[in-house]
């Protein structure tokens, strides 16, 4: 990320527009610096692209003076990068990865738990390939999905708040979790000390800090995702997993995970249509109902990728996600998927895809709510909504007695038109196909589908707050 700060003579002067950039995204940077002198400029430059891609990828921050900035003259590139303290570990201690490749060996429930390490080291293809060999199952995290494909039959789930069930319980009755590139965070652990009880953890991920901060493992491994596994695929060997695989396939069964069938258009409906007219695409979501809706039933191959915010949830990330994943891959389909709270929250960048002629596809589930909220407020609290109903002011009335002009505010279909790009709204399910189709059409600018969906939509299983993986929602 590059800003723009006052002159270098202003700095620490209360300036007009001065703000310590640096200081203030100290905390969710890998990297911030400000640019003293021009001649600096392309090394910080060149150092800044390495810091943020090697180790465990992450955002940096080049702050520009604005004298800087106008100065004349090429940036100087160093051909090698050599910063003092930053030495990122990639390589796996061979002995202490055979190690955990013996207690995997001797487990009778062993279970994989792939994170979205996995699929930041491009690790998918060769960790199915171990996958299968040993025959020992998986879970992801919603990072991780994809990281195995979601029809293969050692893929159990993803675990967690919104986990599968059957997810949530074999890592409650698993005996190894062997985890890669997870920083065990809240979203899948539920209450720390009741994690998988009966388990052995070994836990490989390129970041030290992310080892046992939150869960205390047994065999540590600092490596690269990748590197790792290309190395266990050298050792390890298939163990005798049926009985364990019986199991699993019983707690499927019990629970499987599916929705109500509504007479109203479901969100899964939408994602079923998805996954049938699209057999490669980039999936971007925002963050809400929607996103743990599509992070459980989307078909996901090495093809087809999801990509969200995960870590810090950051409503709005939809749209800009998917405009950067087009950018970078402009002959894949892209398709957005967000509610019609976190639309709104970056919709000023429409005029960006529309300016660039990106030919996005970006559907809005509309059901009238912050449903996540919402959610939470019907299931813990008493059922007292407050600030998440979006369609109270189209049921009032102006101040001065007239009603509001549209039956939704905002009219997407209408809000798209005024950028420049295709609005379609579909109300029944037998729409859902055509909509699509006609986006697949619009091939120079993007496209807002309209999904009017059940307002009392709810998104199961889940996690109880402070509950265990086994104190599981399944319905109400």
């Amino acid at each position: 990320c590059f800003t723009g700060q006052v002159a270098r003579y202003l700095i620490g002067n209360d300036a007009f527009q001065e703000v310590d950039i640096v200081g203030i995204t100290r905390s969710i940077t890998k990297y911030g610096v400000t640019v003293r002198r021009r001649e600096d400029l392309g090394r910080i430059i060149k150092e800044a692209f390495y810091i943020a891609r090697t180790g465990r990828p992450g955002p940096v921050l080049v702050d520009l003076p604005k004298d800087v900035m106008g100065e004349l003259g090429s940036p100087e590139y160093p051909k090698t990068v050599n910063i003092r303290g930053y030495k990122p570990n990639t390589s796996v201690h061979i002995g202490q990865l055979k190690k955990a490749i013996k207690v995997l060996e001797k487990a009778k429930r062993p279970l994989f738990l792939a994170g979205g390490g996995v699929n930041i080291a491009r690790a998918g293809e060769i960790f199915t390939q171990v996958v299968e060999k040993t025959q020992v199952p998986v879970v992801t995290t919603v990072m991780g999905r994809g990281a195995i494909p979601t029809n293969h039959p050692l893929f159990v789930g993803n675990l967690g708040m919104h986990g599968a069930y059957a997810a949530n319980m074999a890592v409650s009755n698993c005996d190894v979790l062997f985890s890669i590139g997870t920083r065990f965070n809240d979203r899948i652990t539920g209450k720390l000390h009741a994690f998988a009880p009966h388990a052995k953890i070994i836990h490989i991920d390129i970041d030290t800090a992310s080892i046992s901060r939150n869960i205390q493992v047994d065999i540590p491994i600092v490596a690269d995702a990748k590197e790792a596994i290309t190395k266990m695929a050298e050792y390890v060997t298939e163990q005798s997993t049926q009985k364990w695989l019986d199991q699993i396939q019983e707690w499927k069964e019990e629970h499987p995970l599916t929705m109500k069938d509504r007479k109203l258009m479901s969100p899964l409906d939408i994602i079923n249509e998805i996954n049938r007219q699209f057999d490669e695409a980039i999936l971007v979501t925002d963050v809400g109902q929607h996103q743990m809706l599509v992070a459980q039933y989307a078909e996901l191959n090495p093809k087809k990728h999801l990509v969200m915010s995960g870590g810090l949830g950051t409503m709005g990330y939809g749209l800009p996600g998917a405009i950067g994943a087009k950018i970078g891959n402009p002959d894949v389909p892209v398709i957005a998927i967000s509610g019609d709270g976190g639309m709104q929250m970056n919709i000023q960048e429409m005029a960006t895809a529309v300016l660039e002629e990106l030919p996005v596809i970006l559907c809005i589930f509309n059901n009238e709510y912050l449903g996540m909220v919402r959610q939470w407020q019907k299931l813990f609290y008493g059922k007292r909504y407050s600030m998440t109903n979006l369609k109270a002011g189209a049921l009032s009335r102006r101040t001065n007695g007239e009603e509001f002009p549209s039956e939704y505010i905002p009219d997407f279909v209408k809000l798209a038109e005024s950028y420049g790009a295709k609005g379609i709204r579909v109300m029944n399910k037998d729409e859902i196909a055509p909509a699509f189709e006609e986006a697949k059409k619009n091939t120079k600018a993007p496209t807002i589908i309209e999904f009017i969906i059940d307002p009392e939509e709810m998104v199961y299983p889940m996690i109880k707050p402070g509950g265990t993986l086994e104190d599981m929602i399944m319905d109400c």
